[in-house]
């Protein structure tokens, strides 16, 4: 399961309907380097083949069940500094 703080739903919802559209967003982890995993995130219309949705405010948080053993137990929140957000 994850977690989204209120103030990354706000931001989440605002992002999609500036699109126009969407389902909501994926979150995947990917290999990088040395240092083992990173996070990425999308914004996405459609689900993918072994894709798991969590149902929030106006969005979906979308997972491949791949992904899921790395993401368990997640929160994400939005914070901005300076120009990076």
């Amino acid at each position: 399961m994850i977690t989204v703080t209120s103030i990354a739903q706000s931001k989440i919802k605002q992002t999609l309907i500036n699109r126009g559209h969407g389902l909501g967003i994926r979150i995947s982890v990917k290999t990088t380097g040395c240092s083992g995993l990173a996070y990425v995130l999308e914004y996405v219309d459609g689900l993918n083949e072994g894709d798991d949705t969590e149902i929030f405010d106006g969005f979906n948080v979308i997972v491949n069940k791949k992904d899921q053993p790395y993401l368990t137990g997640l929160t994400m929140d939005y914070i901005r500094k300076g120009l990076n957000e």
